[in-house]
């Protein structure tokens, strides 16, 4: 009888054909540091163009262990999580990128703190190998939600994770569509423990994080974890209404006394566009919210499968 647990590892893929040919042979490495350990390796290509999913089954010839899903298109990098972890079996689940920025032989350490008790291990980034306006957006982002949507979110943020299948069942139940799964993962509340690592130069392929992507990442975790854009509008809408209220009485008791003349056209056209820019910049927000309730409403699914090799 197999007494030997599962060990999961999510990897999604977009754009990696540089990537894979390092990659596999260092997860497969994984197995002598881990051999009370099954292996599953799962990775999902995101609706890459290059030769990925072709390398990928080429690996998947000499080596059972390997799980392709191929996703229809391209769906981004949270979905193709998801996806993946949709398919995972095993008794704890990792999620690591492929271009082996963050070190895969971390996972060890990480599974002897899951053992001791620990759903959730976050492998958490001390410093970054890259270039400052990279570090400048990550951490203003990771500054931003822990002030202003999730406390005590880890300072250099995470997105290399090990997470028990209680966590894996329990993200699956959710479903949660335009989301940050780590957000979701720290959000969960369960017990976490912390490693913290420098995160490695990109050594093979070009990074298709794009700065649209990031951007939608940020709006997209403040809008499903913080309501302090709308707290923001409505205290910036409290300001701008006191203000206006006392230019009114300004106004009103200059025209009934004459202590100062009233005249310029360019005030009252500076007012009126500022509050006009203030009005727009408040229903994007609103728009940003309202979006994403049509998208949850209309029931389409996070990710579309074409093909599972297993």
């Amino acid at each position: 009888m197999n007494t030997k647990k599962r060990f999961s590892i999510v990897i999604p893929i977009y754009y990696n054909e540089q990537n894979i040919p390092h990659t596999v042979p260092r997860l497969k490495k994984l197995q002598t540091l881990l051999p009370e350990y099954e292996f599953e390796f799962i990775f999902v290509d995101d609706g890459s163009k290059d030769r990925s999913l072709e390398l990928l089954l080429l690996e998947r010839e000499n080596d059972n262990r390997i799980k392709i899903v191929k996703l229809s298109r391209n769906f981004g990098s949270m979905s193709a999580v998801q996806a993946g972890l949709k398919q995972a079996t095993g008794d704890c689940v990792g999620i690591i990128s492929a271009d082996l920025q963050d070190p895969p032989e971390l996972f060890a350490e990480m599974i002897a703190r899951w053992t001791a008790g620990n759903k959730v291990v976050m492998a958490t980034r001390s410093g970054r190998e890259e270039s400052f306006s990279q570090r400048m957006f990550s951490n203003t982002y990771y500054y931003l939600m822990n002030k202003f949507a999730l406390r005590n979110y880890p300072e250099g943020g995470f997105d290399f994770v090990l997470i028990d299948k209680q966590i894996v069942r329990e993200l699956n139940s959710i479903g949660e569509k335009n989301t940050n799964i780590m957000s979701l993962i720290f959000w969960l509340g369960h017990s976490q423990d912390t490693i913290s690592y420098v995160r490695q130069e990109r050594k093979h392929g070009k990074s298709r994080w794009t700065l649209s992507k990031k951007i939608k990442l940020f709006v997209d975790s403040f809008v499903s974890f913080s309501y302090a854009p709308i707290r923001m509008m409505s205290l910036v809408g409290i300001f701008t209404a006191a203000l206006s209220f006392l230019y009114g009485i300004f106004v009103v008791f200059n025209a009934i006394f004459g202590y100062i003349p009233l005249e310029g056209w360019a005030t009252i056209i500076a007012l009126i566009t500022f509050l006009l820019g203030l009005n727009m910049v408040m229903l994007g927000i609103i728009g940003e919210y309202l979006w994403r309730i049509l998208d949850e409403s209309r029931k389409r699914p996070t990710y579309v499968v074409d093909e599972i090799y297993e």
